[in-house]
């Protein structure tokens, strides 16, 4: 409907300039013909008095005040044979009749238009011709007649009052000099060339007009597309909001549910867990039976901590903001981590400016707990673990865990902290994830970065610090 409305605003727009053009051309040709009029009533006024005789001579004089540059350029009257009997203005070229459409040719910044004369009378009798050619052919055919009556009127032809009319045959002309001059000397056509400047510049103007009137409406077109396109893709965007909506709200409602079932199942782990305590223990019992103990006991360890992992990242982190020393958080982590360390004998180095920074200290605790752990079991024996904080500008800091381990591949830097997927084959894969959790909860930003020197290097930055009041 929309490329309906627009092609006929284009189709509407094409026929009115066609439509205006032809109209200008109209008036344009109207107004050739009220010139052609005012020169026909030129003609009737500069007869000779008495006769069909019009003064080439006089006519020119009054043509060439008619002729304006503006509007009427050039003027001729032809005869039968197309020959010019008198001018006005520019000389005039004219193209060959069958380039003429209706009496018009428009050529350039000009129109060339041909009217037959019509002056109310026989047109054969308009004759053009220059007064002293006129005197000397009657004073020529005069001097050859015989009669007296003729030597009487050859002397009348020097007077100014001498009085002929042409619409008969004179009786001193022959009758096929007669036909000659009436076929040479008539004026049968005129010529008008008129300025066409003013109807170019005012199509030229309705054309931009035009134009200017369908940009607009294929801008309008293309602006109600891409609105009408956008409304269709918010309202599948909020459809499909609503629908994640509901998605979210099922997934919270399964993961408050296994939270439950993973903490009501450590309890039965915890049985058996004792009591495979209690038959290892025992002296009486195989050494087969006291094997199988104790792997009962590692494996109920080993999903005992996977449950504490899924129940620790299931559950909803609450921050409580307070004035924490990251140094003393650094060094309590380092100190929790001292059985690990001298077991894989690696070196731990805690190089952390006393800065205070808003955080919650439970949760910050945790986060560099898991990122140093997770370095403990990358690092070889011998390995070192460097935990740095410091100052950014006066309103941020950062924390980088760092270690000379193997390293993070760069095609698993952004894949590490989605739940579950570990590099290595004993841990659980949920231990970057609560840290990004944690993270994201104070508002800061966590990144694994390659490291200069080998290994892994984790950068926590955007960490506020604590503005003294």
């Amino acid at each position: 409907m929309l490329a309906a409305i627009w092609s006929a605003l284009l189709g509407w727009q094409t026929v009115e300039h066609i439509r205006f053009s032809k109209e200008m051309h109209h008036n344009l040709i109207l107004l050739a013909h009220k010139e052609s009029s005012t020169c026909a009533k030129l003609m009737r006024s500069r007869r000779f008095s008495g006769g069909g005789v019009i003064s080439k001579e006089r006519l020119e004089g009054a043509l060439n005040a008619l002729v304006d540059t503006n509007e009427l350029r050039a003027v001729e009257l032809l005869n039968n044979s197309d020959e010019v009997m008198a001018s006005a203005g520019d000389p005039i070229v004219l193209p060959p009749r069958n380039e003429f459409e209706g009496g018009v040719y428009w050529g350039g910044d000009t129109a060339i238009l041909k009217y037959p004369i019509d002056l109310g009378t026989n047109m054969a009798s308009e004759l053009v011709i220059p007064r002293e050619e006129y005197r000397s052919m009657a004073s020529n055919n005069l001097a050859a007649a015989t009669n007296n009556a003729a030597e009487s009127s050859l002397a009348s032809t020097n007077r100014s009052s001498w009085r002929v009319d042409l619409r008969q045959r004179p009786y001193w002309m022959k009758e096929e000099d007669y036909k000659a001059l009436l076929n040479n000397k008539s004026a049968h056509t005129f010529v008008l060339v008129m300025s066409a400047q003013q109807v170019l510049r005012a199509e030229s103007d309705d054309l931009w007009m035009r134009l200017v009137i369908g940009l607009l409406g294929t801008v309008a077109a293309a602006g109600f597309t891409i609105a009408w396109r956008s409304l269709i893709h918010t309202s599948e965007l909020q459809l499909r909001l609503v629908r994640a909506s509901e998605q979210n709200l099922h997934l919270k409602d399964l993961s408050l549910a296994a939270a439950g079932l993973a903490h009501e199942t450590r309890n039965p782990l915890n049985i058996i867990r004792g009591l495979a305590q209690i038959i290892a223990k025992r002296d009486d019992i195989p050494p087969e039976i006291s094997a199988k103990s104790r792997e009962i006991i590692n494996e109920t360890d080993r999903v005992t901590a996977q449950l504490n992992e899924f129940i620790n990242y299931s559950r909803p982190r609450e921050v409580r903001r307070a004035a924490t020393d990251l140094g003393a958080v650094a060094s309590e982590v380092a100190r929790a981590l001292n059985c690990d360390i001298e077991e894989k004998k690696i070196q731990l180095e805690v190089l952390v400016e006393s800065v205070v920074i808003e955080a919650d200290e439970q949760l910050l605790r945790q986060a560099l707990f898991n990122l140093a752990l997770n370095a403990i079991q990358a690092v070889p024996a011998g390995g070192v673990i460097r935990i740095r904080a410091s100052r950014r500008s006066n309103e941020e800091a950062f924390i980088e865990i760092s270690d000379n381990g193997p390293g993070v591949p760069p095609e698993h830097r952004g894949e590490i902290f989605k739940p579950y997927f570990t590099t290595h084959p004993e841990g659980t894969g949920l231990g970057l994830s609560v840290v990004q959790q944690i993270v994201l909860a104070h508002g800061w930003e966590i990144q694994c970065l390659p490291n200069e020197s080998g290994g892994a290097l984790f950068r926590i930055s955007h960490v506020k610090l604590k503005i003294k009041e």
